[in-house]
């Protein structure tokens, strides 16, 4: 039996058919797990995120952290305040540009690295998922990021 364009059409827009369905679940999933593990220290996950961009590149600018999370400001700028209020963070007018916010770690900010070490690894061993296929999906989906940072807007 052949299918029309219309009923190719509907399939088409049937949810299991999706590629961003899956990608929007496993997201939800994987972030719901983080909770217990950042829930204690403070933190959400978009926090979680920054402080580890922040642990490999501060000092540095809102719009490097922006560029790194795939944030935007009006995201991030709550965000980074909030850090403020905990401690974690400072923030400071750019010398240079001063249209520019550059943002440091404090010394509680710094301390947050050793108390969060752990949390990778709890992680992976909370889901049981192959450390192997892990890698693999990861690999992929770095790739889908490159593409899809590229596809004209």
């Amino acid at each position: 039996m052949v299918k029309s364009s219309m009923d190719q059409a509907t399939d088409y827009l049937r949810l299991e058919n999706q590629l961003c369905f899956p990608l929007y679940a496993a997201s939800r999933l994987v972030t719901r797990l983080y909770q217990p593990l950042l829930g204690p220290l403070g933190l959400t996950y978009p926090q979680y995120i920054v402080m580890m961009i922040l642990w490999q590149d501060a000092p540095c600018s809102v719009s490097h952290i922006g560029a790194r999370a795939l944030l935007n400001s009006n995201t991030l700028t709550p965000l980074l305040k909030r850090l403020q209020q905990l401690g974690y963070v400072g923030r400071t007018r750019n010398t240079k540009d001063e249209r520019s916010t550059d943002i440091s770690l404090t010394p509680e900010g710094r301390a947050l690295r050793e108390r969060c070490a752990c949390i990778p690894q709890q992680l992976i061993e909370s889901i049981g998922y192959p450390a192997k296929k892990a890698l693999a999906l990861k690999a992929q989906l770095q790739e889908l990021i490159h593409v899809l940072e590229n596809v004209p807007e």
